[in-house]
């Protein structure tokens, strides 16, 4: 079949995936591409990595040689491992936060959607609190209460973030919940668990996968902002976020040594370049008419 002939595409041969493939924007394959990368790095962060997360070595702001591509930095650790580990640590932990205020807030939405009296007024009343103050002062004075280790920052983050993800998903689903469907599912005696997941879930899932990427977006910022401040992953777990902090004097040096005011910005164009690229991903799902026939 010739490639050119993008009205096959719907017929079921060996090139059906080729003309999809070949209607997605460049920019979003690019973006597809760079997400696997990270993701890749990510899993296999203790196989690519040339020396240990932790491991010190005598020589702290060396350069770049065969011994240490990019360098080290103050304390004499190779940057390129702490740049491997730090997309597995930075990236699981922004996941696993987004998961968990992506399904507390999901569940709350649902629940409030089909429940309009006071559980409704109490959940939204308590996401307006949550959401009148700025969540990275919120997350700075809970971790400071409580601690910066990974459950805390998880949990907080997770919890912090489920306001928005609630006020999203109860919008969805208030405009599910008065459908004919549902109201006779109701008529049948089905519970408010059924409604969930088999009236309500399945008919904005689209929307809920786009919103997905947006949270892990702005949750993975947030995640690096405070590793930026000091109250984030604490050493010697690797992070994105700390690294441009404990590198960002070698800046100074660019004068002198390019390769070492390139080092800096290395951690910072990685945290761009994922949120760029599921920016990039996200947008173009959520533009598709018919999110099922992505692939």
């Amino acid at each position: 079949m010739p490639l050119n002939n993008l009205s096959n595409c719907r017929t079921r041969d060996p090139w059906l995936y080729v003309c999809k493939l070949r209607g997605i924007p460049t920019s979003v394959l690019v973006s597809g591409v760079v997400l696997a990368i990270f993701g890749i790095t990510a899993i296999f962060a203790p196989l690519l990595a040339p020396y240990g997360e932790g491991e010190v070595f005598p020589q702290s702001y060396a350069g770049w040689d065969r011994h240490f591509l990019l360098g080290t930095d103050s304390l004499g650790r190779d940057t390129l491992t702490r740049l491997i580990y730090g997309a597995r640590n930075s990236i699981g932990v922004a996941l696993a936060a987004a998961a968990l205020s992506f399904c507390t807030g999901v569940a709350l939405g649902l629940v409030a959607a089909l429940n309009r009296f006071w559980l409704d007024e109490v959940l939204g009343r308590a996401a307006d609190i949550v959401l009148a103050v700025p969540s990275l002062i919120f997350a700075l004075m809970l971790l400071a209460m409580f601690g910066s280790s990974v459950l805390n920052i998880i949990l907080i983050i997770g919890f912090l973030d489920a306001s928005r993800v609630f006020r999203v998903a109860r919008s969805l689903a208030l405009g599910i919940a008065v459908m004919d469907y549902v109201e006779a599912a109701r008529v049948r005696g089905e519970g408010t668990l059924w409604l969930m997941s088999r009236e309500i879930l399945p008919n904005i899932a689209p929307s809920l996968a786009a919103e997905f990427g947006l949270r892990f977006s702005f949750v993975f910022l947030t995640i690096a902002s405070l590793s930026f401040l000091g109250v984030g992953l604490q050493p010697p777990t690797a992070d994105w976020g700390s690294m441009v902090r404990e590198t960002a004097s070698l800046i100074t040096f660019a004068d002198f040594d390019l390769k070492a005011g390139i080092t800096p910005l290395l951690p910072a164009m990685s945290i761009a370049a994922i949120t760029v690229a599921i920016n990039f991903v996200v947008d173009w799902f959520f533009g598709r008419k018919d999110s099922a026939d992505v692939f």
